[in-house]
């Protein structure tokens, strides 16, 4: 097996990537902007599960470059982890667009880019699965961060016509919704630490959804719940609510 991950050097990625090459013994193409500290992960799972671990040059943003990306990609990945993503700040996209394009363009337009040109692959194929980490944000939009949330919502619903749309050519698209991670994202933030979870903590939640094909997986379980009633909260409530 190899496996795509998009977003390599993300705390949640590495995670994810080392319990692939440690249980599946997959072949690995790591693939984001910062070559430097990309190639020292893939030296260490090189060493550690003595497995193939491929650092590659990848920018989400830069759109035109996917295809050929993809097409150098020798053999081609089994299954992909779109693991990049920026939070970005919601104080400064209320002042300035520019903010606004760079996270709906990382997480949103930089996503549907890329997974457009490996579906068409696994479609082809018949095979492979995909793995696309949204947010439990994009469930319903709150005032602290709704342009991140909005991304997110975006993605959750691409993924999910992605799914219907490959179904029937047997790729599986699981979409992974995670609550707050201890993570280089948020460590800036002061985060409940009993709804907080390890990266370690979502690559197991993420190769378990892998192994059962399941469509979607909050992480930790309880997020499940958490939005179901936070979504069931009626709108005129909701708008004056501080959270």
């Amino acid at each position: 097996m190899y496996l795509l991950v998009l977003g390599a050097n993300s705390d949640v990625a590495q995670a994810v990537a080392r319990k692939f090459a440690k249980e599946e013994h997959a072949g690995l193409y790591l693939a984001s902007r910062d070559m430097e500290l990309l190639q020292k992960t893939a030296q260490d799972i090189r060493i550690r599960h003595q497995v193939e671990a491929v650092p590659l040059p990848f920018d989400a943003t830069d759109y035109d470059s996917h295809s050929g990306f993809y097409r150098l990609l020798d053999p081609k990945p089994d299954g992909v982890v779109v693991a990049f993503g920026c939070l970005g700040d919601q104080e400064k996209a209320q002042k300035d667009f520019r903010e606004v394009r760079r996270i709906i363009e990382t997480n949103y337009l930089g996503a549907v880019s890329i997974l457009e040109v490996i579906a068409a692959d696994f479609e082809r194929r018949g095979h492979g699965f995909i793995i696309g980490i949204s947010s439990v944000a994009g469930d319903r939009g709150r005032r602290g961060n709704y342009v991140y949330g909005s991304s997110k919502g975006a993605l959750t619903v691409y993924l999910s016509g992605l799914r219907n749309r490959l179904a029937s050519r047997n790729v599986q698209v699981t979409t992974v919704i995670p609550g707050f991670i201890r993570s280089k994202m948020t460590q800036n933030m002061e985060l409940p630490r009993a709804l907080s979870a390890e990266p370690e903590d979502v690559s197991e939640d993420i190769f378990r959804a892998y192994r059962k094909r399941k469509n979607i997986v909050y992480t930790k379980w309880f997020w499940k719940w958490i939005m179901a009633a936070l979504k069931h909260i009626p709108e005129s409530v909701f708008k004056r609510l501080n959270i």
